[in-house]
């Protein structure tokens, strides 16, 4: 990164006007890069798309793309000095700009996320997912694309995992048949009446039950065997998408790291038949 910011430097100085111009939308605009082309970048400067090539070629590069490969490989790392970030934010909220108080709200739902991981009902959690003998996962049809994305992660680490979306209006995947040691993972939310039902009916069938829903949800002792909870938005919004995708997102890989040699053998075998399946010749 120095060594382009130093190339970039030497054209502001002794380019060409062109040169001039180019090297200093490049040294001013590094982090918009990525969402730019060579002809996107000519037509702000008012120049030729020829001409942008001929500079990214004296760079060292075949063309735009090259730029962003070396950006990408030669990201510095972020560094967060979140007690100054949050205090600003904190400061923006009271000033009346809700955005700022959604942000504080989420970054403390991911440190509840993150002392959640050290607790005894989160190990079980990863316990269960790993020793039952099958998986289903149940939520709200207007959540079915974190359930589908959930299910597609424990693939990783196990088989027999199964996303039940409701749309029978019976669930006989699950109740019509017996338990067998089988885990039900119920993504709750507001929007999902039934899920007190099918917890309930789940656990009188002989599954185990892992919900995952709002701190105050009353029947979840009753209810489920586990229970990872997160705290109800102050702000706004029904569903706390945000907390409970990166929920999901840390509950599935802390599966597939305690699924060990046998999720990287998985992993190696996916990998394996989607390069034979996905660019199958047409018959």
């Amino acid at each position: 990164m120095e060594d382009l910011g130093h190339k970039l430097r030497q054209y502001m100085k002794s380019g060409t006007p062109a040169e001039r111009r180019i090297a200093k939308y490049f040294s001013e605009h590094l982090n918009e890069l990525p969402f730019e082309t060579a002809s996107s970048v000519a037509d702000r400067l008012e120049l030729s798309p020829m001409t942008v090539g001929r500079f990214l070629r004296s760079l060292g590069y075949q063309g735009l793309d090259g730029i962003k490969v070396h950006l990408k490989e030669n990201a510095a790392p972020v560094t967060l000095h979140l007690s100054n970030v949050l205090e600003q934010l904190q400061k923006d909220a009271l000033e009346g700009r809700p955005i700022a108080g959604q942000i504080v709200e989420q970054v403390e739902m991911l440190q509840h996320l993150y002392n959640l991981t050290g607790q005894s009902q989160w190990l079980d959690a990863v316990a269960a997912s790993l020793s039952s003998s099958e998986v289903f996962v149940a939520t709200h049809l207007s959540l079915a694309g974190l359930g589908r994305h959930f299910c597609d992660r424990l693939e990783f680490a196990r088989d027999h995992v199964q996303f039940l979306d409701g749309a029978n209006g019976s669930y006989i995947e699950l109740l019509g048949r017996p338990a067998n040691n089988a885990l039900l993972v119920i993504i709750d939310s507001p929007r999902f009446m039934t899920s007190r039902l099918l917890a309930r009916s789940a656990r009188r069938a002989g599954y185990k039950v892992l919900l995952i829903t709002s701190q105050y949800t009353e029947w979840a002792p009753e209810f489920a065997h586990s229970t990872l909870s997160l705290p109800p938005l102050r702000v706004s919004g029904r569903d706390n998408l945000s907390a409970m995708t990166a929920l999901l997102e840390c509950l599935a890989s802390a599966i597939i790291q305690a699924a060990g040699e046998e999720a990287e053998n998985r992993i190696r075998k996916i990998e394996e038949l989607e390069g034979m399946f996905s660019y199958t010749p047409v018959r």
